[in-house]
């Protein structure tokens, strides 16, 4: 086949003015990102990245290609290393691109299991307690709640009993919390509270539908889907929901990045893609991969609400622990970061869930991470942790390439040299 006919057949295209309209240009990228997760998929949950593949983009004919993956060598390398260092029973990183869906790193850990199957495109994971960036999205965007929003509730912080969440009755024992700190101390009963008060059941539905649960991810690799179940009605299904207190509303690694990079991307999620360029044997590069949006989930405004929220749990919340020396390094106080833990037990694979989603961001760079570890019978480390290690990684580089050019700069304006060149110029 010429190669024209090839490209056509296989319908990619490196300039976005290409097809004829916008939807000529959607259908196309899908369909291309579809006949690369045919060909690669396999080799990715295997926790391969082959060099090159073959692709059918006809059906018949079969084409070898080479593959230039979006991977960044140190950061695959991090992430694969912390790992094989602290040896958790399952687990999974994924690091992203926040503004364009570029897959940075993306590794899987099975204890005794080197070739198992790679956990981060997996949605067997309780979501847990990260189902609550879905109930405070809809809280900030649908029904208008500012993160200032006080919210009264008794028992205990991270229980939920139904005497306690469906009673509407202040008491001597009734604490009052604010929306920020319910969030960032990931309180239960109080987003329980929450979505009985401020929020419909079709709300739910509506923003776990538009964070892509319950439907397919276009990557250009096979992701599995993400569940979220919302109840008809008010009660204490919903209240459970709301707060990421089940086991059946599950999440996958990738998708767990894309939540946190919609967040930092003011609202605006991106799709994940794994595959650079395709050349062929003369090196001719006959793929290169286009941006693909989801859409703008929240307005911009009520994305940098919920920032505020994932800020203040990685400041005073559930992860201030982990990320107490990175927040008080000078080096790193330009960086924006945030994130939400969550953490119950589940059945495939068995043991105790521990979620991190977060991004970081220098307003040049966004990125997002999502960690999960899974341990039967002891913790080796936090996926907080986790989550603080690659963001150290991916910025550390830039810090001090900046810091260099900082000093360079101050060094060339009182160099002798140039001091010596300024008085004989202002003499003459």
């Amino acid at each position: 086949m010429p190669l024209a006919l090839f490209l056509s057949a296989f319908l990619f295209f490196n300039e976005r003015d290409t097809p004829s309209s916008e939807d000529e240009w959607l259908k196309k990228t899908l369909e291309s990102r579809k006949v690369i997760s045919e060909s690669i998929s396999a080799a990715i949950k295997a926790n391969k990245q082959p060099k090159e593949s073959t692709f059918s983009p006809e059906g018949d004919d079969k084409y070898k290609l080479k593959i230039n993956y979006t991977l960044q060598n140190e950061l695959q390398a991090e992430a694969e290393s912390l790992l094989k260092r602290y040896r958790p029973d399952y687990a999974a990183i994924v690091m992203m691109d926040a503004k364009t869906g570029r897959i940075l790193a993306m590794t899987s850990f099975e204890k005794g299991n080197p070739t198992g199957s790679n956990l981060a495109l997996r949605a067997s994971f309780p979501a847990a307690s990260i189902f609550k960036v879905i109930t405070a999205s809809a809280a900030v965007d649908k029904a208008g709640v500012s993160p200032e929003h006080r919210i009264g509730f008794n028992g205990g912080n991270y229980t939920l009993y139904k005497k306690n969440v469906l009673s509407d009755k202040v008491n001597r024992w009734t604490r009052f919390i604010t929306l920020k700190e319910a969030f960032a101390r990931s309180i239960n009963t109080a987003f329980g509270r929450l979505s009985l008060e401020s929020l419909e059941p079709k709300d739910l539905a509506e923003y776990a539908q538009r964070f892509m649960f319950n439907q397919e991810i276009p990557a250009d690799f096979a992701v599995e889907t993400s569940q979220a179940l919302v109840p008809n009605e008010k009660g204490f299904e919903l209240t459970e929901v709301a707060s990421g207190y089940n086991r059946f509303n599950t999440l996958s690694p990738v998708h767990g990045a894309m939540l946190a990079s919609t967040i930092i991307n003011d609202g605006k999620m991106m799709v994940p893609y794994i595959v650079d360029s395709l050349e062929n044997s003369n090196n001719e590069k006959i793929y290169k991969a286009q941006i693909l949006e989801r859409g703008q989930i929240l307005r911009p405004e009520s994305a940098a609400k919920v920032r505020q929220m994932m800020e203040q749990t990685v400041l005073t919340g559930t992860g201030r622990k982990t990320f107490r020396k990175i927040t008080r390094d000078k080096k790193f106080k330009e960086i924006e970061m945030g994130g939400k833990t969550g953490h119950f037990t589940g059945l495939s694979p068995k043991g105790r869930n521990d979620w991190f989603v977060g991004y970081a961001s220098d307003e040049q760079n966004k990125i997002a991470v999502a960690a999960i570890t899974v341990n039967v019978k002891k913790w080796t480390v936090k996926s907080s942790a986790l989550g603080e290690m690659m963001f150290r990684k991916y910025f550390k580089d830039k810090l001090d390439e900046k810091a260099a050019a900082l000093d360079d700069k101050e060094t060339a304006k009182t160099s002798p040299v140039r001091k010596i060149a300024h008085v004989r110029k202002r003499r003459s």
